[in-house]
């Protein structure tokens, strides 16, 4: 799926290294110079350009930074190095990479709702293409790290002009578990979630794209929606959940906004002495455990190996010099496993 052409405003050229050169008074070959940092450049000749270069708004672009050579070396952020769903995209990426002369730095998130800090690192090693793994960041702070170098987003709706994107439909996959849901007889399902109010960019990252799609389809059927949100950093989603089954009248179904959160979940439902007969339990993201047979955790599988190799391709693409955006979208299927049973009202 391509973006839409840019509106006019957009469209402005941006200064290129021939206007810094021409507004600065010196050749092409001393603006790559101080640009490279290269040996020999005279400390009145750096002022000059630099100077030229902040009147302009000049950013040095990937042909500017190829002139200091390739590192051979493909940064990736991660969120957590313990989540599952990004394993599975890592993996993806090592194998879309395997056959070419490029290693992997990887650097995982600081922060637990943002990844800015990561992805400087990942700049300043000097790699030739970065991959971000929903990193949490505002669209606009993207745009300015894809203009000075090769990147492709994973996992958040953004619309850019200077970067690739490889997302999930999310509101078609939590159209998917609730059509899932409404269909085995539950009407007291509760959405555990991560807390939108504390990211950095709520508007394009997925979980509350879920959450309004779970707050739209039971409202639609005059349910009144129950949602727990969890702080990605501090939140205890087992206590979240204990709560609800504390209830007199608890939920039948839990729909967790993804699949650490429905593993949660299930702990608590089984160390309570309950199954999927009682609750049921369905997650998002189809992590590896989730298919294990003791487990047979209903999820929403993204496909994630899949996204992780199209964004390892699209950042090749973009290293060899493509400048055209790319917005893939993976559409979600939904696995049904032992973990959704009816709802217990319903054969009452």
């Amino acid at each position: 799926m391509r973006d839409p052409a840019p509106s006019p405003a957009s469209a402005i050229r941006a200064a290129t290294i021939d206007d810094v050169a021409r507004h600065a008074g010196v050749s092409r070959a001393a603006v790559s110079k101080v640009i490279r940092d290269a040996y020999g450049v005279s400390d009145r000749m750096r002022e000059r350009v630099t100077a030229s270069i902040e009147a302009l708004g000049y950013r040095p672009r990937v042909a500017a930074r190829a002139m200091r050579g390739s590192t051979s070396t493909i940064g990736v952020q991660l969120p957590r190095m313990d989540n599952g769903f990004f394993t599975r995209i890592l993996t993806g990426v090592v194998d879309s990479l395997r056959e070419s002369d490029y290693q992997l730095i990887i650097a995982p998130m600081t922060d637990a709702v943002s990844g800015t800090t990561a992805l400087e690192s990942l700049y300043d090693r000097q790699v030739d293409g970065i991959i971000a793994v929903a990193p949490g960041i505002p669209q606009a702070w993207l745009e300015d790290l894809g203009q000075r170098v090769p990147l492709v987003q994973v996992g958040q709706h953004d619309h850019p002009r200077h970067y690739d994107v490889v997302v999930g439909d999310d509101d078609e996959g939590a159209r998917l578990v609730m059509e899932h849901l409404f269909a085995a007889g539950h009407t007291r399902i509760a959405h555990v979630t991560n807390d939108e109010r504390v990211l950095i960019e709520p508007r394009t990252d997925p979980h509350p794209r879920r959450l309004q799609v779970y707050e739209q389809l039971m409202r639609e059927r005059g349910l009144p929606p129950e949602v727990i949100r969890i702080h990605p950093a501090e939140g205890d989603a087992r206590d979240a959940v204990a709560g609800l089954l504390d209830r007199a009248v608890r939920p039948t179904a839990v729909f967790a906004g993804h699949d650490s959160l429905a593993l949660a979940a299930l702990e608590v439902v089984a160390n309570r002495g309950l199954g999927s007969a009682d609750v049921a339990v369905v997650g998002y993201d189809d992590v590896p455990i989730a298919a294990h047979p003791l487990v047979g955790l209903t999820t929403v599988d993204q496909h994630g190996k899949e996204m992780g190799a199209t964004a390892a391709d699209l950042l090749l693409e973009r290293i060899r010099g493509r400048v055209t955006v790319e917005r893939r979208v993976f559409m979600p299927e939904l696995r049904v496993r032992a973990t959704s049973g009816p709802s217990p009202t319903a054969a009452q």
